[in-house]
């Protein structure tokens, strides 16, 4: 009985951490944004998505490195569901997203080419008969090569916005957005570390099945940084930050963090990662293609619930395939 009023204590603390440091790092972020001049949409792209995206590198890499490879690839690919389908489709529901021209052709095909990138270099070896499915170290080099090159468009976006002065030009005021920032970042990773700790112990305790864990408490686990920071921007009307969070920690997810894992050590791609990749695929097409229907340009809360929906039977076919 203690250790289950100490559980539910601890997951308490872990969720306040865990919205007390979104709030923190959306707040950082946003007027970042003002005192460097540039969109929220770009912040989101780098500050906040690379920061969202901490957690799952570390996690994955010091998985890779003691040898459980089996499923990072499934993980990952996970998360970017999750992402697109879950917290973007509950940030539509609570403010509509505009998705500005230059998104829909420029940053969103991105997730695209990583989500399809995943599935030919994963299966090169059934195309060229070796039997087997996997990422090998040449092909996270050509991922991390891909990361470069989205680095580098980054860079050339960042030249191409002229710098506004103001009161983003005075040092202390610029030092402490980025404290804030950090610190918003350390209270989502480990709010999120103290719910998925908790709430795995409650699974256990209540006999649900590591299926059914690693589908609710595992994945969204490892996207709570994000969904929390997409929450709350949406809650406090920054939809371009909450877009570029996602749309940021995708192609950071497969380019970066798939690309070191698979330099490090090859990983296994399982016949059930082919699913989730199609449905990361058909996600990023179905975010390009919903700034074409209903509101031109905006994903709004229909959109947002038609998102959720195709999220929930994607993880009932999941536990239906077993």
């Amino acid at each position: 009985m203690t250790e289950w009023v100490w559980q539910c204590f601890l997951f308490v603390v872990g969720f306040f951490v865990l919205v007390k440091g979104a709030h923190w790092l959306v707040d950082g972020g946003s007027f970042l944004a003002k005192a460097l001049g540039v969109s929220d949409f770009l912040i989101g792209l780098t500050v906040v998505a690379l920061g969202t995206s901490l957690p799952e590198l570390f996690i994955d890499i010091t998985a890779v490195v003691k040898g459980n490879t089996g499923l990072v690839i499934g993980n990952i690919i996970g998360a970017n569901v999750v992402n697109i389908l879950l917290v973007l489709g509950i940030s539509a529901v609570i403010f509509p997203l505009k998705i500005h021209h230059g998104i829909v052709w420029r940053e969103i095909p991105f997730t695209f080419v990583a989500a399809a990138l995943v599935l030919l270099l994963g299966n090169d070896g059934l195309i060229e008969g070796a039997g087997y499915s996997r990422l090998g170290r040449i092909d996270g080099l050509v991922m991390m090569s891909f990361f470069a090159i989205y680095l580098y468009y980054l860079v050339s976006i960042n030249k191409a916005i002229p710098l506004q002065q103001g009161s983003g030009g005075k040092k202390p005021e610029f030092v402490r957005l980025i404290i804030q920032i950090v610190v918003g970042l350390l209270g989502l990773f480990f709010g999120a570390r103290l719910i998925v700790g908790t709430a795995v112990f409650i699974a256990g305790k209540m006999h649900i099945s590591e299926t059914m864990i690693g589908l609710t408490v595992v994945a969204l686990g490892t996207t709570l940084p994000e969904l929390t920071a997409s929450i709350v921007a949406a809650l406090k009307k920054r939809p371009d930050l909450a877009l570029g969070n996602i749309v940021g920690s995708n192609i950071v997810n497969i380019f970066l963090i798939l690309g070191v894992c698979s330099v490090i050590r090859p990983l296994p791609l399982r016949p059930q990662d082919n699913f989730a990749i199609a449905i990361a695929i058909l996600a990023s097409f179905l975010l390009f293609t919903s700034a074409f229907v209903g509101k031109r340009g905006v994903i709004d809360k229909w959109i947002g619930v038609a998102f959720i929906s195709i999220y929930l039977i994607y993880v009932a076919i999941v536990i239906r395939l077993g």
